[in-house]
C-alpha cells in the first residue's frame, strides 16, 4: 500500500473537518490523555452509528475551523478550547446519551509516578500479603502496619494519593507493589458545541424539573419584590387577591357586615360547636368503613376455617 504525500494527507484533512463540521450540528470536545490507541479504537467501535471521532495536531485544527468561519461564524467559539490533547466527537444523536457512551469506556491503569492523579486514592485496612522486609515502603509514608503471620497488615484507612496532585515515587511503588490500580482513564468531556453555543458538560444535567424549579422560584422572587413596594404584577396578583380576601374576612368578622363567601365562617364563630359536630359527622363514615372492612375480614377467615378438614377425619 503506496502511503500518501504529506500535502495530499494535509488536504484530505482538512476536507474531513470541514465535512464533518457542515453535517453535525453537535460535538464534544474531548480530552485524551492516557489514551491508548487500542482504547481508541475500542471507543470508536462503540460510537459507530452514534457518532464520529477526530483527533488531529490543534494547529491543523485551527488551520481549518478558521478558514471554514466564512460559511460558519459561530465555530469561532471553539477556537479558544482547541488547546492540549484534544479532540472532537461529532454526532446527531441525544447529547447525554452519546456522553454516556463516551464516558463509559474507560480502562484501569496503575499509578505512575509524576502523573497527576484524576481522584483521591485511599488504602483500606488489609493484609497485603507483603513480607517484613516491604516494611520500610510503609514506613516512608507513614502508613501505620503490623506483622500478621508473616505478613504485613495495614491498621488504618490511609489518605494516600490527594487529586490533582502529582504522583509520587514511593506510592506509585507501593500500588504496584499490590495490585492495585486506583486510575481510569478514558476521553474527557471538557465542553460540548451545539448549533453555535459552546457550553459545559455539567449542563446536560439539568432536567426541566430543574428548570421549572428555578422558573418558580423566580416567580416568588418577583411576586415578594412587587408586594413589598405595591407595585402589582401577573406574579403578585393572585398574592394580593388572597390578601385581600382575608382582610374582607377579618372586617365581616368584627362587624356585622356580611357576604356569602363569609356567611360560614360567621355561622363558626357564632356556634363553635357546629364546627366540631361537622368533624365529628365528617369523621364518622370513615370510622364505619374501617370496622365493615375488618368485620368482613373475620368473616372470610371463619369461613376458611370451616372449609378445612382435620388430621384424623
Amino acid at each position: 500500500m503506496v502511503r500518501e504525500d504529506k500535502a495530499t494527507w494535509k488536504s484530505n484533512y482538512f476536507l474531513k473537518i470541514i465535512r464533518l463540521l457542515d453535517e453535525f450540528p453537535k460535538c464534544f470536545i474531548v480530552g485524551a490523555d492516557n489514551v491508548g490507541s487500542n482504547q481508541m479504537q475500542r471507543i470508536r467501535m462503540s460510537l459507530r452509528g452514534t457518532g464520529e471521532i477526530l483527533m488531529g495536531k490543534n494547529t491543523m485544527m485551527r488551520k481549518a475551523i478558521r478558514g471554514h468561519m466564512e460559511n460558519n461564524p459561530a465555530l469561532e467559539k471553539i477556537l479558544p478550547h482547541i488547546s492540549g490533547n484534544v479532540g472532537f466527537v461529532f454526532t446527531k444523536g441525544d447529547l447525554k446519551e452519546v456522553r454516556d457512551k463516551i464516558l463509559e469506556n474507560k480502562v484501569e491503569a496503575p499509578a505512575k509516578a509524576g502523573a497527576i492523579a484524576p481522584v483521591d486514592v485511599f488504602l483500606d485496612p488489609l493484609n497485603t500479603g507483603l513480607g517484613p522486609e516491604k516494611t520500610s515502603f510503609f514506613q516512608a509514608l507513614s502508613i501505620p502496619t503490623k506483622i500478621s503471620r508473616g505478613t504485613i497488615e495495614i491498621l488504618n484507612k490511609v489518605y494516600l494519593i490527594k487529586k490533582d496532585e502529582k504522583v509520587g515515587a514511593s506510592e506509585a511503588t507501593l500500588l504496584n507493589m499490590l495490585k492495585i490500580y486506583p486510575f481510569t482513564y478514558g476521553l474527557g468531556i471538557q465542553y460540548v458545541y451545539d448549533s453555535g453555543s459552546v457550553f459545559h458538560p455539567s449542563i446536560l444535567d439539568i432536567t426541566d424539573d430543574d428548570i421549572l424549579a428555578k422558573f418558580m422560584q423566580g416567580v416568588q422572587n418577583v411576586a415578594s419584590v412587587c408586594l413589598s413596594i405595591g407595585y402589582p404584577t401577573a406574579a403578585s396578583v393572585p398574592h394580593s387577591l388572597a390578601n385581600g380576601f382575608k382582610n374582607l374576612l377579618a372586617v365581616a368578622a368584627e362587624t356585622e357586615i356580611t357576604f356569602s363567601q363569609a356567611e360560614q365562617m360567621k355561622a363558626f364563630l357564632a356556634d363553635p360547636s357546629a364546627f366540631q359536630s361537622a368533624a365529628a359527622t365528617t369523621a364518622a363514615p370513615a370510622e364505619e368503613a374501617k370496622v365493615e372492612a375488618k368485620v368482613e375480614e373475620e368473616e372470610e377467615e371463619e369461613s376458611d376455617d370451616d372449609m378445612g378438614f382435620g388430621l384424623f377425619d
